[in-house]
């Protein structure tokens, strides 16, 4: 497959699955039909068309990997992990602060730990505290204006999560 991984289903916990990127717009466009949500997203003041979500998922899933996010047994969101080593994830309004980001964000980093990457970026929006306190928990550090970094070390093992587990 030119290199690249096969995608299959990423099973977080009994709760949370990352299932492959396949065409879904009337689930997808869902999510973005939140303003806030586009805002912390792309720093939008509107919400997506159906000609910006096909473009968007187009990119996603050709240059990486895209998957979305199903929480006990509803998709609430994706998140992906392009070859350039950034981290983009969305989560609709009403399953934010439960964690599921968090969690998906930890998977990524593995996803790019099996890749051979030696970190992964974040861009995340100055206004965007939420994002910035969730990837900080993880372990990411601020590295220029808006992005934020993640330097994955060789060891084996799992990937460090400062916040507590029981969240």
């Amino acid at each position: 497959m030119d290199g690249k991984f096969e995608m299959k289903l990423r099973k977080i916990d009994d709760d949370i699955s990352l299932v492959p990127y396949y065409t879904n717009e009337d689930i997808a466009i869902e999510w973005y039909q939140d303003k806030e949500v586009c805002r912390q997203v792309d720093n939008i003041d509107h919400v997506y068309s159906l000609d910006r979500l096909r473009a968007m998922y187009s990119f996603l899933s050709t240059h990486g990997e895209c998957f979305y996010i199903q929480y006990r047994g509803k998709l609430v969101g994706d998140v992906s992990l392009r070859d350039n080593a950034e981290i983009a994830i969305v989560i609709c309004k009403e399953y934010q602060n439960l964690h599921i980001g968090r969690k998906c964000v930890l998977d990524m980093l593995q996803l790019a730990k099996e890749k051979g990457m030696r970190e992964v970026k974040a861009n995340i929006y100055a206004f965007n505290k939420q994002s910035q306190r969730m990837f900080q928990t993880i372990g990411f550090q601020p590295s220029g204006d808006e992005w934020y970094i993640y330097h994955i070390d060789g060891k084996e093992g799992e990937l460090y999560d400062k916040g507590n587990d029981d969240q």
